[in-house]
């Protein structure tokens, strides 16, 4: 089950988040910090799966934006990496480019 997605700049900051567990305001923002923390600092040779407490985190790069999805163990790994690069390409097709300011619009559309 999917836990949260997140869309991170490379600067750290997060362009889209969704939760689909109660986190408490608080939380999200140190959980949303250190889960970005841990997925920037790898490198681009590394696996795209980590664990993470008590939950597996799968990120996805493309160019300056990172897609991370939180999931329970049970979860497959390889579905979830290709459900993030079918969101990115369905934004990819409805924006015509997948970049900050198109995800500050789409933001709208989830309000």
């Amino acid at each position: 089950m999917i836990k949260f997605f997140l869309m991170v700049n490379k600067q750290g900051q997060t362009r889209l988040s969704r939760y689909y567990e109660h986190v408490e305001i608080n939380k999200r923002t140190m959980l949303e910090a250190e889960v970005i923390k841990n997925c920037l600092s790898r490198s681009k040779d590394q696996c795209s799966f980590i664990e993470y407490k008590d939950f597996k985190l799968v990120y996805r790069q493309y160019a300056a934006l990172f897609v991370v999805v939180g999931i329970n163990e049970t979860e497959n790994e390889m579905a979830v990496y290709e459900l993030i690069h079918n969101f990115v390409e369905v934004l990819d097709k409805y924006f015509s480019r997948v970049v900050s300011e198109a995800l500050n619009f789409y933001e709208l559309f989830l309000l």
